[in-house]
């Protein structure tokens, strides 16, 4: 084939689809029939280049209108240290500390919540690290975590500072433990997540890398972060540190400051704890999902605040600004919050503050029912506590017509269980 009769070659612009993902790239060698004349591969190479520059003209807008929200999506310190001050509501009492999640089950809607809950919405929960699992599998753009006990929020803001500085998952369990990894034996960035946790499991504590972790997260808080730490603040941070320290992958939900009362699982148990599947799903497990939730810190867009579920300021405020930024509230992880709602007579004001958040009929919330006083008919065996999840716009019906006398009633009805999936 001499030079002039060789099809031609034809150059495609690189370009983003509306998601922001490289999608040409380089060079593409067209197929072209070598029966056509000269002039028709001429016509047939501008026809696609025209195709191609129309098919640009309709993505390009909405494409650059992705890229310039992502580089939006950053909270500065100063916005980040005032919504954590003036969201919140003044601090409540709860019987336990909850250094770690008590749900084995909290990956069993894992699947469904994938697959019901949009992706890109905002986040909203309560209690320690369960959080991060469930923003690493549905990828909000914002995400608030809202806890009456504001030891809750130090703690969150402590792992906010080790995620700040931690830039592999072996890293981040060897700063909240306070067990340094020796040279020589830091596991790869992609290591399984067993590997690692065998390792720091092997590790002892360390005083001074203890005294100069805290030091340094204390530093982070208030200077990087821009909270303000009262004396007492300070207290609560030195105690949660410390038991991370004194318990390493044992440390686990305590009632009323003793391990006592029930069986309750270790942080090494929740981390390798297995799906229905007998797949990993925790945020640890996986690079990737470690790597989302850090970034979201970084950006400042997981944001922890002092609130009551039946107060009157919180969920105002995060519903405000939620809607201010044209959000929706894609889950909303309650626990069994709820439970104590009911026995309180705070119920009621709960379901208002619902509605004070933005919504749609894909919004859901996500419940652990505890089985001590009764087995949910979506119990799993051999664990404590029943995943479910409900869409909102379903509660706020059934609540106005009346369907929740007991919080037994409003857990049965109307929700959706997990569920294994082929292999």
């Amino acid at each position: 084939m001499s030079r002039d009769s060789r099809p031609p070659s034809v150059i495609w612009p690189s370009g983003r689809d509306a998601y922001g993902h490289q999608w040409v790239e380089g060079r593409v060698m067209a197929v072209v029939v070598r029966a056509f004349s000269p002039r028709s591969r001429l016509l047939l190479v501008r026809g696609a280049m025209l195709a191609l520059l129309c098919l640009i003209t309709l993505v390009e807008p909405a494409a650059s209108e992705h890229r310039a929200a992502s580089r939006q999506e950053k909270i500065s310190a100063a916005e980040f240290a005032r919504m954590v001050r003036d969201f919140s509501e003044d601090g409540g009492y709860f019987r336990s500390d909850n250094f770690t999640s008590n749900e084995t089950s909290y990956l069993h809607v894992v699947s469904k919540l994938r697959q019901l809950a949009p992706a890109g919405g905002a986040y909203v929960g309560v209690g320690p690290e369960q959080n991060f699992t469930y923003i690493a599998k549905i990828r909000p753009r914002v995400a608030f975590i809202v806890d009456i006990r504001r030891q809750a929020i130090i703690q969150h803001l402590m792992f906010k500072a080790i995620f700040q500085v931690s830039t592999s998952r072996a890293q981040y369990l060897s700063l909240l433990l306070s067990r340094p990894i020796p040279r020589g034996k830091i596991p790869a960035p992609g290591a399984p997540i067993a590997d690692i946790v065998g390792l720091i499991n092997k590790l002892s504590p360390d005083d001074h890398a203890y005294a100069r972790n805290l030091a340094r997260i204390r530093r982070i808080i208030q200077h990087d972060f821009q909270v303000d730490l009262s004396s007492s603040d300070q207290a609560s941070l030195e105690y949660v540190y410390r038991s991370f320290r004194l318990e390493g992958l044992d440390i686990a939900y305590r009632v009323e400051g003793m391990r006592g009362g029930g069986w309750f699982p270790t942080l090494k148990e929740l981390i390798l704890q297995p799906d229905q599947n007998g797949k990993l799903g925790n945020f640890l497990a996986s690079k990737e999902d470690y790597d989302y939730v850090r970034d979201m810190h970084r950006r400042n867009m997981i944001i922890p605040v002092v609130g009551d579920f039946g107060g009157k300021k919180v969920f105002g405020s995060i519903g405000d600004y939620l809607r201010s930024r044209g959000l929706v509230v894609s889950a909303f992880y309650t626990s069994n919050v709820e439970q104590y709602l009911f026995q309180g007579g705070s119920f009621p004001a709960f379901v208002e503050n619902v509605r004070k958040l933005p919504t749609n009929d894909k919004s859901l919330f996500i419940r652990a029912v505890p089985n001590q006083r009764f087995i949910h008919p979506a119990r799993v065996p051999g664990h404590m506590i029943t995943q479910l999840l409900q869409q909102i716009a379903v509660f706020l019906s059934d609540f106005d017509q009346g369907l929740y006398q007991t919080y037994g009633d409003m857990v049965t009805s109307h929700y959706i269980a997990g569920e294994m999936t082929s292999q």
